[in-house]
């Protein structure tokens, strides 16, 4: 005797499921089954015709051409006899075994009968007709090559059913789950959390006392579960990627021991290790920063300023990197108050327009436009550089992720940058997307709110409106 309330309710839903759909399935094709053998014979007859007229009206060895080259012998194989019994093919048989047929039922044909027979069952036809040809009279034999309309329509019937009774029973025991999962996620939990483990998702979303209870264990285990992933996820990312600093560190240090080492060598490899450790504390401070970001006892010190005049603060700072490799500056932008942390966005512009000058090509060109509606200022910073796999485009905002890995030494960089620049975005309720190709070049989106704008007509700003600057 079945003694779980889980498996009773399963097995006897899936009894009732099974059931009812052979039932309909079986029930469904002898209905039809007249039907569906009518099409198939309407279909095959009218072709038959259709070739017994040609060899009226065309001499013999034309018509045994045209029929040849009939498009129609893809779904039907034909078969003549003559009063000699030579055969006459007409269509590849694709592996299909000819249905057999009798001497009586080809003398029958000679004599004028015609036969019309479904000797395999549902949708399969074999028609013999008379043919009057100038040598004399055919007995022609069509049958159908590909699955006729009726065995398609069964061959449907078939999946679609089956189809049903997989889904149906997949929902069924989902269904059934409901009835007894919170009693035994609620047994586990408890189990796991007596054993230390605090890692337990319980997703019950119901609204009784057992959801409240549910829902306490999970406000009581989702800041330790938040605390251990943050753990474990810094010390597999800095374990990686303070590898290389390090090895290159020790490497180049246990060098320098060598006493006959020339001293421009010497030179080179303290500029190497002093590059490396910068690079640890970079790597350091913006993991920090991050770090500050993410947790949610950071505020943001939010004031009203023109964005525009920021974005073009920006591109005035970053002048030594970009004057340098003769990079010009597009800019369209429009005048338009934000209220945001503006020293948080000063380091989203710095770090996307930094990554436009380091992968542009010199002598190249950066697009930064600006557009807004009644709610949204939307800034658009377009390179022509190498350009982002689209594989990669979407982990891209990633911590310590580098989607140009072959250039990785050329340049440089931690892969934390876009991961920061995403972080304070988000923040501000806003949204960052890219757009790039290779060898194209890449288009970063960053949507903002608006609180209030001022007419482009009053702006002031270092950098005329529409010009570039070089």
């Amino acid at each position: 005797m079945i003694k779980s309330l889980y498996i009773r309710v399963v097995v006897t839903f899936l009894v009732s499921v099974i059931a009812g759909t052979v039932i309909a399935f079986f029930l469904s094709t002898w209905i039809f089954k007249d039907q569906l053998n009518d099409n198939a014979h309407i279909n095959i007859r009218n072709f038959g015709q259709d070739v017994v007229e040609m060899y009226k009206t065309l001499p013999l060895s034309e018509a045994d051409e045209f029929v040849n080259k009939m498009k129609q012998l893809d779904l039907y194989y034909i078969r003549m006899v003559e009063p000699s019994g030579q055969i006459h093919t007409f269509g590849k048989d694709k592996g299909h075994e000819p249905i057999s047929v009798t001497q009586e039922q080809v003398q029958k044909v000679l004599e004028g009968t015609v036969l019309e027979l479904t000797p395999n069952g549902l949708g399969t036809v074999l028609l013999g007709l008379p043919v009057q040809t100038a040598s004399g009279t055919r007995a022609m034999f069509l049958e159908t090559l590909s699955p006729p309309a009726a065995a398609a329509v069964i061959q449907w019937g078939t999946i679609f059913a089956s189809s049903s009774l997989a889904a149906g029973s997949l929902i069924i025991l989902i269904a059934s789950m409901f009835l007894v999962r919170p009693i035994k996620k609620l047994t586990q939990a408890t189990k796991r959390i007596a054993a230390g483990d605090f890692n337990v998702k319980l997703n019950i979303k119901q609204t009784s006392e057992l959801g409240t209870l549910a829902r306490s264990f999970e406000e009581m285990m989702n800041d330790l579960q938040q605390l251990e992933h943050m753990r474990r996820e810094f010390v597999a990312n800095v374990s990686h990627e303070v590898q290389s600093p390090l090895t290159s560190i020790s490497g180049y240090a246990q060098a320098l021991k060598n006493v006959e080492l020339p001293d421009q060598e010497r030179g080179r490899y303290l500029d190497i290790i002093i590059s490396e450790a910068k690079r640890l504390s970079k790597m350091s401070d913006s993991l920090l920063k991050l770090s500050l970001l993410e947790s949610q006892s950071h505020q943001l010190q939010l004031v009203t300023r023109d964005l525009d005049e920021q974005i073009r603060r920006v591109i005035v700072a970053l002048q030594p990197q970009w004057s340098a490799r003769d990079i010009r500056f597009e800019l369209e932008l429009q005048k338009v108050q934000v209220l945001a942390d503006h020293d948080q966005l000063n380091q989203v512009w710095t770090n996307i327009i930094s990554n436009g000058i380091k992968f542009s090509e010199d002598k190249g060109s950066i697009l930064v436009r600006m557009e807004r509606d009644s709610r949204n200022v939307t800034v658009r910073i377009s390179d022509h550089g190498i350009g982002i796999p689209l594989e990669d485009q979407k982990r891209i905002f990633e911590r310590f992720f580098k989607a140009d890995r072959s250039h990785s030494r050329k340049y440089d960089g931690s892969g934390m940058g876009l991961a920061i620049t995403k972080q304070i975005v988000s923040l501000h309720q806003g949204d960052i997307q890219v757009e790039s190709k290779i060898d194209q070049g890449t288009t970063f989106i960053i949507t903002l709110p608006i609180i209030s704008s001022i007419s482009s007509s009053s702006a002031g700003s270092s950098v005329p409106l529409g010009k570039t600057m070089d």
